[in-house]
Order: structure tokens, then C-alpha cells, then sequence
């Protein structure tokens, strides 16, 4: 498959997306940008999120993964389930009830100033490192099989695809992001089961053959009982749970698709529903892993160091040019959920929950602080994106949901403190508390094998952080709440 026509690929699909932009962008406002003016329909929303929620690290490096990891990974997936279950029940009608646009407007209702800014602050900085990490993986993959054909330096890249990002976000925000997010929700499901088609007819197997030949293998290996071993079922599904409670009902980018529904009704809807399709999703995306590596082997192919290249590599160069022009726009799909949300929650909440949006008269004024703050955010991430090229080879997944244990512990760790118990806080004392939970994680992680006779935390290093975050608070607490209900 040629570089050029990869390039109009990009091109095609990016018009589309700008076509999508001008429909939904019209007579758009603040309210448009930031709830999408509560108007959302549930299951358009539940679609969308499915390609928000998998983005490129479930396109390329899940199905990488299934080489070292085997299908360990559904233990997470099942432990998401239950952590959807959890913010359809508990976090989100308290959302509506207090209507919030900003999630951590919670905060300051429930303990204060310091708590309400640090929560915002971990949001912040989890959603860029987030981001950051999924577009990376899309775009070096990219850079490496295309732009590097035409002599483009990698940062080149990089900031056209945050300027197309950029564009199409500008105006219409999260009105805009929850029907493009349905397109590349498409595209990205149609890219996985053609890919998988296409190589299932190649090995000379019908379907159901080839899903017993995975069956009958050692990559289709779900359950592990040594609780030493990252793998470990029990560890796995605790870290499913604790890492959608955090990375979903306690980030501002997930909830605010959420909040943009007509009712909480809807919202709840739209999760669950959402929550039972990604069950299966995963589990296709682990097939189609499986299915790469017997198809290496079958054509002599050696397995890359980097695994996330491993479905790139097959579908570009194997596959024929169909499959390779399946997998661009999969790949392309993948690549603009990982930004778009991101840069509309992160001007969100800054504009909400530093800059005091709701608190300030409408004006012309407000709109172009919320242009800047837009425009700042995308050098931010440009900067991100470019200081992670020189990665290790570990899986990208890995990557991501280790920086998720550092970043979004503190946020697990407050909101449970708020939803748990009726104390206040010495609310000064909370930035301290959620900078010294992560550090002693990591001191922790780092020397766990020799301090506890060879355990890993693996994953759970995220419950751990909030855990460490709650006791924290537990120190600095005072009397009851005055607002225990909240």
C-alpha cells in the first residue's frame, strides 16, 4: 500500500469529519460546547463511546498484547462491567442531582477550595498524559509506514493531526464530538472484523474452525491463580473495576458525553448498554490478536519487539490493498478520539473549574478565553505526544494504565472520602495528601519484588494510590459534613 494512498485516506476521512463539524457546529454557544445544550440522545452516546473508550491503544496494542498477556486482559474487561454498574448507580445521579458541568464541582460543594482545584488539577494532568499516550501510538504507526516515505520530521505530523483536531472541535465541542465519535466508532469495528475476515479466509479456515483453533490454544489462556503474576484473574478483574470507576466515572471527558443526555434516565441507559457491547468488542479485538499471530506464523513472519506494530505491519503489507485501506481509516478512527475529548474536557475544565465560567455574566470575552485555552491545550499535547517517541517497547496499554495508578489515584481516593463517610476535611492539607499518595506508590511499586517476596501490583497500584489517599484524608479529618447528602 502506497503512502500516497494512505495520505488520501486521511484526507477523505477528515473531510467527512469536517462535514459532520459544519452540521453540528451551527449557532453552537458555550452550552453547546461544554453539555452539548442537554440534548444528546442516549444510545448516539453509547455508540460514540465505544470508539472514545478504545481509541488506538485497544486497535493495536490489545491485540499485540495477546502474545505475553494471552486473553488475561477480559478479566479486566469484566471487572469494567462492574465498574460501569457503580457509575450508572451511584456517581451519575448524583451529577445530575447537584448539576454539575464540571464533575469536580463535587468537591468544592462537598469538602472546599483546595480539594475542589487539586481534583481538577489530577484531571488535568491524567487526561493529558491519557491522551497523549493514545494519539502517540496512532500516529507514530503513521509516521512509520508513511511520513517517513516523504522525509517528514515526526513533529510535523503530529502537529497537522492536532490541527485537524483542533479545527473540528473549535466551535461545537462536546455537541460535535458525540456524532464524530459514532463515525469513528464505525470505522474502527468495521476495520477490526474485515481484518479479521480477511486473514481468517487466507489461513483456509471457516469462522467458527478458527475460533476453536483459538480456543484450543495457549493464547485463548483467560484464568491465572498465582497472585504473584501481573496476569493474576483476581488482580486483573479488581483493576477493571477500579480503573473504569476512575478513568470513566471520575473523568470529566467520559462524564461530560454523559451529562450531555436530556435526563439521567437516558444517561444510565446509555451506560449500561454501552457497558454489555464493549464486553464483546474487547473479546473480538482478542480474537483478532490471536488470528495475527497464527497468521505470522503461517507466513514466516517474525513477531516485532514493539508488538503494537503487529497488526499495522500484517494489514499494510500482507493484506492486500484493501485491508491496508480498512485499516488506515480503522487506524485514523482510532486516532481522533484519542485528542478530540480530550482537548473539549480539558478547555472544560479549566474554563469551569479554574476560570470560574458559571460564576461570571455572559460576554464576547468568555468566548475567546475558551478559544485560548482550546488553543493552548493542543500545543500542550503536541509538546506530550512528541517527549513520548523515545518510549520503551512495552505495550502501550501497559504504559497507559501504570501513568492511570499514579494519576488518577487521588481523584479514586477523594471521591470515595466524599461518598463514603460524613467527615470534613482540613480541606489546605488535601494537596499534600494527593501528591505524597502517588509518590509512595511508586517507591512502593518499584521495590515491591524484593519487599514482599516477589509481588507485582501490577494494575492495582491504582486502587492502592486511592486507598493511600482515603487513609490520608481519613488523617486530616475533622467534624461531620454539614452536607452530608451530597
Amino acid at each position: 500500500m502506497t503512502p500516497v494512498l494512505i495520505i488520501t485516506c486521511v484526507a477523505v476521512y477528515s473531510a467527512l469529519l469536517f462535514y459532520i463539524t459544519w452540521v453540528t457546529s451551527r449557532k453552537a454557544n458555550n452550552g453547546s460546547f461544554f453539555i452539548g445544550n442537554n440534548s444528546s440522545r442516549w444510545y448516539v452516546v453509547a455508540y460514540g463511546m465505544i470508539g472514545a473508550s478504545l481509541s488506538g491503544v485497544t486497535f493495536m496494542s490489545v491485540p499485540g498484547w495477546v502474545g505475553t498477556s494471552q486473553f488475561s486482559y477480559m478479566f479486566v474487561v469484566l471487572g469494567y462491567f462492574f465498574g460501569y454498574l457503580v457509575i450508572a448507580g451511584i456517581l451519575m445521579p448524583m451529577y445530575y442531582r447537584l448539576k454539575l458541568t464540571s464533575i469536580y464541582g463535587y468537591l468544592e460543594q462537598r469538602f472546599g477550595f483546595f480539594s475542589y482545584k487539586t481534583g481538577a488539577f489530577f484531571f488535568l494532568l491524567s487526561r493529558t498524559i491519557g491522551a497523549a499516550f493514545r494519539m502517540f501510538l496512532v500516529v507514530n504507526v503513521l509516521q512509520t509506514f508513511v511520513f517517513d516515505a516523504f522525509g517528514i520530521p515526526f513533529i510535523v505530523t503530529v502537529a497537522v493531526f492536532i490541527l485537524l483536531i483542533l479545527l473540528y472541535t473549535f466551535e461545537g465541542g462536546i455537541k460535535t464530538i458525540v456524532w464524530t465519535d459514532t463515525l469513528q466508532t464505525t470505522f474502527m469495528l468495521l476495520a477490526l472484523v474485515i481484518s479479521a475476515s480477511i486473514m481468517v479466509k487466507q489461513l483456509n479456515l471457516p469462522f467458527f474452525s478458527m475460533l476453536k483453533k483459538v480456543g484450543a490454544s495457549d493464547y485463548s489462556k483467560m484464568i491465572f491463580l498465582n497472585w504473584n503474576d501481573q496476569r493474576s484473574s483476581i488482580k486483573q478483574f479488581l483493576s477493571g473495576l477500579f480503573i473504569c470507576i476512575a478513568m470513566t466515572g471520575l473523568d470529566q471527558e467520559m462524564m461530560q458525553k454523559n451529562l450531555s443526555c436530556r435526563n439521567l434516565k437516558d444517561a444510565q441507559k446509555n451506560m449500561i448498554s454501552f457497558s454489555l457491547v464493549l464486553i464483546l468488542v474487547n473479546f473480538l479485538f482478542l480474537f483478532l490478536g490471536a488470528v495475527l499471530y497464527f497468521y505470522s506464523q503461517s507466513i514466516g513472519m517474525g513477531i516485532p519487539s514493539k508488538t503494537d506494530n503487529l497488526f499495522p505491519m500484517i494489514a499494510l503489507n500482507h493484506l492486500g490493498p484493501f485491508a491496508g485501506i480498512v485499516f488506515v481509516i480503522g487506524l485514523i478512527s482510532a486516532a481522533y478520539p484519542s485528542a478530540d475529548g480530550a482537548l473539549t474536557s480539558l478547555t472544560t475544565s479549566v474554563c469551569i473549574d479554574f476560570l470560574d465560567f458559571q460564576k461570571k455574566p455572559d460576554s464576547s470575552d468568555k468566548k475567546k478565553i475558551r478559544y485560548a485555552v482550546h488553543f493552548s491545550f493542543a500545543l500542550i499535547l503536541l509538546a506530550v505526544i512528541v517527549c513520548f517517541r523515545n518510549l520503551n517497547d512495552s505495550a502501550t496499554v501497559e504504559k497507559l494504565f501504570k501513568a492511570a495508578g499514579y494519576t488518577y489515584g487521588p481523584l479514586l481516593g477523594l471521591f470515595f472520602f466524599g461518598l463514603f463517610t460524613r467527615f470534613q476535611i482540613k480541606d489546605k492539607w488535601t494537596p499534600l495528601i494527593c501528591l505524597l499518595a502517588p509518590a509512595f506508590c511508586y517507591i512502593l511499586n518499584a521495590h515491591s519484588k524484593q519487599w514482599l517476596n516477589g509481588y507485582e501490583f501490577g494494575f492495582l497500584i491504582l486502587p492502592l494510590n486511592g486507598f493511600l489517599t482515603f487513609t490520608g484524608l481519613w488523617l486530616i479529618r475533622k467534624s461531620a459534613a454539614r452536607n452530608p447528602g451530597l
